[in-house]
């Protein structure tokens, strides 16, 4: 791929500008790359300078056998070979097999095995406001009912049908 900017050597830098609100991704040459304030040189540090595919890839290549699980997954039979070899899992079950190679893998490539991220909101976030009313509701009713507090319990019963007919609406 040729630079973005001279059009003349090889891009090896991909840049990302944003600017305006727009943003703009630009593969650019050493030279422009400097230019525009980029050392194509410089390595970044820390986890995040490994790419995570070749990490993946060579996962028993600096760690000795004994690191991995031995034996096969009971689940899909993958192996410890075969795990070094494509830095695949097989199933949900080579979690809980591998567990303890992921855990120090985790750890080195993130720094810790605890999320410590962005959490994803829900693509509504009044429905689910909404779904906690009615089951907050319905515990009051519970109690109510238990209390035998029935006019009480009654008045809980219709503002939770209120909030059922507007699921109704919105489905």
């Amino acid at each position: 791929m040729r630079c973005d900017n001279c059009g003349n050597a090889d891009a090896v830098i991909q840049l990302t500008k944003v600017k305006d609100n727009e943003m703009r991704v630009l593969h650019l040459c050493d030279e422009c790359a400097v230019e525009e304030g980029v050392d194509p040189v410089a390595k970044p540090s820390g986890a995040s300078a490994v790419n995570l595919a070749d990490f993946l890839a060579q996962i028993g290549k600096s760690m000795g056998e004994e690191s991995l699980a031995t034996g096969s997954c009971p689940s899909c039979g993958l192996t410890s070979a075969q795990l070094k070899q494509t830095g695949r899992l097989g199933c949900a079950t080579c979690y809980t097999h591998f567990e303890e190679h992921l855990r120090s893998l985790l750890r080195r490539l993130h720094g810790g095995t605890q999320h410590a991220g962005k959490v994803v909101m829900p693509p509504d976030p009044e429905e689910v406001d909404r779904k906690a009313r009615v089951d907050s509701l319905r515990r009051s009713l519970q109690r109510a009912v238990d209390a035998e507090d029935f006019e009480h319990a009654a008045s809980i019963r219709d503002q939770i049908r209120r909030l059922e007919e507007i699921e109704g609406t919105w489905s």
